[in-house]
C-alpha cells in the first residue's frame, strides 16, 4: 500500500514557551497531515535529551523527554498558573529553541506542578509507578543523582552510587525521594499527554514512526544500572567505544564514544534488556526506525581514548539470532532498517532476512562519492524513500551546496525545471518512485536553507537538534499542494 509522511520532530513545533510540546500545536498539525493525504508522521526519539542536547545522547532509553509536556495542558488541570508560565523568558528567537533556557526555568516551572499535584490523590499515578517497575526506579534515582552532583557524570560518583552498592543506594533513595518521585511524576504526565495525542493522530488515520537509536550514552540510567550488558572494565570504564569508519565524507570517521554492547551476555539473557526496550518503544511508535541497522551484523570498534575514529577494526554484531529474536517477541510490530553508510554482502544479506525495508535518500543518489545506488530506478516498492533525513542538508541547502556536476546531473535526471522548482521537482521525483512509503522532512516542504538543517553530524559547533517550524506556517495552500501530489501518485 502506497503512503507518504512528514518528518517533523516534536520539539520543532511552534510554541510560545520555547520548544514544541505535546500541546495544541501538535494537534493542529496532525490536522495539517491529515489535510496534506498524508499517513504517518516521524519523530525523532522522544527520550531526553543528553549532551550536546541530541535526542540520540539520551540519559534513558526508557523516559520521555519533560521538555516535551505541554504547559499551558497543565494549567488546564490547575497545576501551574498561566502568569507563572508567561513570566519567564523562553528564548529570543521564534524558529529557534534555547536549551539553555529550557535548563534554566523548564525544571522549576514543573516542580511547581509537582508542588501542587502532591496534593492531589492520583490513582492512575501509582499505577504508573507499579507499571514500570522495570526502569522508572533505577531512573528516578539516577536523575536526582544527576541533580544532587550537579550533572556529573555516574562515573565520577562515590564508589557507593558508582558501583550501586546496596546499602549506599538505599541511603540515597530516602535522602533523595522526594526529587525521586518528582521524576515519576514527570514520566507520568509525559506518557499521559503523549498517549492522547497518538490516539488522536491514530483516528486520524496519521501513525507514529519512531526511532530507536542503536547505542546509548555512557552516562546515562541505562549503563549504570546494566553495566554487564556493555564493554566496560573491571572499573566500570569503557574497553571500547562505537563510531563509523573514515569514509569520503569524513577523513577521520565518527567518533561516537558510546560504550559497545556486550552481545554475548546479551545473548545468555535471551536479549531481554533490549527486548524491554523495543517493548516500551512499541507502546509509544506505531512503527519503529532501526538506528544504524548494519551495526547488527558487524559494529566499528574503537579503543576508549583515541582521538579519532581511524584506529578501529569491524566486529562481527548478533546478526539473525537478534533479529529473529525480535521478529519473535514482536510478530506484528512494524520497523524500518537505518541501512545507510558503508554496506557489505553480509548486511545486505541480513536486510534480505530480516523482512525490514530499508532506507533511499535521494540526496546522496547524485553523488559520485556515494558508493551505494539510490537512483530511483533501482529502488524496490520494499523500500522507504527519503528526500533527506535529519542528518542531511535541507534540500534547498543542498542545491546550494552541491557541485555543479551533481546538480546538473540531479537536473537533468529528475526534469527540475526553474517554473516547478528544484525542491517540489526533488519530492516529486520520490513520490513517483515506487518506495511504498515516502517520507519528506518539514523543512523542505517550507522550503528553507540552511537554517533549517537538523543535524550535521560530528558538528558541535551549535545550532544541532534546535529548528523550530514559525507560527502560521502551516497553512491551508501548502495542504492543498501537498495533497494534490499525494494523490497524483497515488499515496493516499
Amino acid at each position: 500500500m502506497r503512503a507518504s509522511g512528514i518528518l517533523m520532530h516534536i520539539s520543532s513545533l511552534p510554541s510560545p514557551y520555547g520548544i514544541g510540546t505535546m500541546g495544541k500545536q501538535a494537534y493542529a498539525f496532525v490536522d495539517f497531515l491529515k489535510q496534506s493525504g498524508q499517513k504517518y508522521w516521524q519523530v525523532l526519539p522522544l527520550n531526553p535529551t543528553g549532551y550536546g542536547d541530541s535526542p540520540y545522547q539520551s540519559f534513558s532509553t526508557f523516559a520521555g523527554n519533560h521538555y516535551l509536556i505541554d504547559l499551558d495542558l497543565l494549567v488546564e488541570e490547575a497545576l501551574l498558573r498561566k502568569e507563572e508560565i508567561d513570566s519567564l523568558p523562553w528564548g529570543e528567537e521564534t524558529d529557534r529553541v534555547d536549551f539553555g533556557a529550557m535548563f534554566q526555568h523548564r525544571t522549576k516551572v514543573l516542580y511547581q506542578a509537582y508542588e501542587r499535584f502532591l496534593g492531589m490523590p492520583n490513582k492512575a499515578f501509582q499505577q504508573f509507578i507499579q507499571q514500570n517497575q522495570d526502569w522508572l526506579p533505577d531512573y528516578g534515582l539516577y536523575m536526582a543523582l544527576k541533580d544532587h552532583f550537579p550533572g556529573t557524570s555516574w562515573q565520577n560518583w562515590p564508589d557507593g552510587l558508582r558501583l550501586r552498592q546496596a546499602e549506599t543506594m538505599q541511603e540515597y533513595r530516602e535522602k533523595l525521594k522526594y526529587k525521586i518521585v518528582f521524576q515519576y511524576f514527570l514520566q507520568f504526565k509525559f506518557r499521559q499527554q503523549w498517549d492522547r495525542l497518538r490516539a488522536y493522530a491514530n483516528g486520524a488515520g496519521i501513525r507514529i514512526i519512531g526511532d530507536v537509536p542503536i547505542y546509548v550514552p555512557l552516562d546515562s540510567a541505562d549503563v549504570w544500572a546494566n553495566h554487564s550488558l556493555f564493554q566496560l572494565d573491571e572499573h566500570r570504564r569503557p574497553e571500547m567505544v562505537a563510531g563509523v569508519p573514515p569514509d569520503a565524507f569524513t577523513a577521520d570517521g565518527q567518533l561516537w564514544g558510546n560504550p559497545l554492547y556486550n552481545w554475548q551476555r546479551l545473548e545468555e539473557t535471551d536479549y531481554d534488556w533490549w527486548l524491554r526496550r523495543l517493548g516500551a518503544a512499541a507502546k509509544m511508535y506505531d512503527v519503529i526506525r532501526f538506528d544504524h541497522f548494519r551495526g547488527f551484523e558487524s559494529y566499528w570498534a574503537v579503543k576508549a581514548g583515541e582521538p579519532t575514529a581511524r584506529d578501529g577494526q569491524w566486529v562481527k554484531g548478533p546478526g539473525m539470532a537478534f533479529i529473529g529474536a525480535v521478529k519473535a517477541r514482536f510478530p506484528e510490530m512494524a520497523f524500518i532498517a537505518e541501512d545507510l553508510g558503508y554496506l557489505t554482502d553480509e548486511v545486505r544479506q541480513l536486510l534480505a532476512e530480516s523482512g525490514y525495508p530499508g532506507m533511499k535518500v535521494l540526496e546522496f543518489a547524485f553523488d559520485s562519492r556515494e558508493p551505494s545506488n539510490y537512483l530511483p530506478h533501482c529502488y524496490t516498492p520494499h523500500s522507504v524513500c527519503y528526500t533527506g533525513t535529519h542528518d542531511n542538508q535541507t534540500l534547498r541547502q543542498w542545491f546550494d551546496e552541491a557541485g555543479e556536476d551533481v546538480v546538473a546531473y540531479a537536473k537533468e535526471y529528475m526534469g527540475l525545471s526553474d517554473e516547478e522548482g528544484y525542491i517540489w521537482g526533488t519530492i516529486r521525483c520520490g513520490m513517483a518512485s515506487v518506495s511504498q512509503l515516502f517520507v519528506a522532512q518539514m523543512q523542505d516542504y517550507l522550503e528553507l536553507g540552511a537554517r533549517g538543517r537538523m543535524n550535521a553530524p560530528g558538528s558541535l559547533a551549535g545550532g544541532n537538534w534546535t529548528w523550530r517550524a514559525e507560527h502560521g506556517v502551516f497553512t491551508e495552500e501548502l495542504a492543498r499542494k501537498i495533497y494534490a501530489m499525494t494523490r497524483c501518485f497515488d499515496r493516499l
